[in-house]
């Protein structure tokens, strides 16, 4: 582990959390501080770290990333989360680039992945508009973390690559192809879309998370 400045906004030398159990991972990587709100809204005070000893000892994890992935791997292998992360043993929820990056691989900057999820993240062709911008529907849902969610409900996404199919998709949405836009393995789950940015139906999948 590199002797990186430690970006948690509260934490003690133990790792205990002070008064939180959600961590999200603070690795430079994406808006963070709209899932941090989104949490807000839910009485749940989320907290920013990149301490190992934090993200161990929270009861959820939130994993996010908006940028390019082979910069952001990069990031994580400076502070050692490369290695971390696949560990975990609680809840761990990867939001668009954190999902992607959970994946075996991307095409974006010819990236190795972190291998939780067995698929691969390809990138849109040039027969739509990319990145995909908007609200799209999610559909063939098929988890705990959807309960309260209906048949294509609409999610933001803003994105240029996408997960193909595998085993582990739990939710699927049509973009010229039909892609995984949600994926579980185990106690880790991933979103392409944004549920801090999705309205009511997004902030119930954070609840749903919570739950779990």
């Amino acid at each position: 582990m590199s002797e990186n400045k430690d970006m948690s906004e509260s934490s003690s030398p133990s790792g205990k959390l002070d008064g939180a159990s959600v961590v999200i991972i603070n690795y430079g990587a994406g808006n963070i501080k709209s899932i941090q709100f989104a949490f807000k809204r839910l009485g749940v005070d989320a907290i920013l770290s990149n301490d190992p000893k934090v993200i161990k000892a929270a009861d959820k994890v939130i994993f996010p990333g908006v940028g390019e992935a082979s910069s952001a791997m990069k990031m994580l292998k400076e502070t050692g989360l490369d290695t971390l992360i696949p560990q975990l043993k609680q809840p761990v929820l990867g939001i668009c680039l954190g999902m992607q990056l959970l994946c075996k691989s991307s095409e974006e900057g010819n990236t190795k992945g972190l291998g939780v999820f067995q698929t691969e993240v390809k990138r849109f062709s040039n027969d739509v508009k990319v990145p995909q911008m908007g609200w799209n529907v999610i559909k063939d849902l098929r988890s705990d973390l959807f309960k309260g969610i209906k048949e294509n409900e609409y999610m933001y996404l803003v994105h240029s690559y996408y997960a193909e199919h595998c085993n582990e998709t739990i939710a699927k949405t049509d973009y010229g192809l039909n892609y995984a836009s949600a994926l579980q393995h185990n106690n880790f789950y991933g979103v392409q879309f944004h549920p801090e940015k999705s309205s009511t139906a997004g902030a119930k999948i954070l609840e749903n998370f919570l739950a779990l």
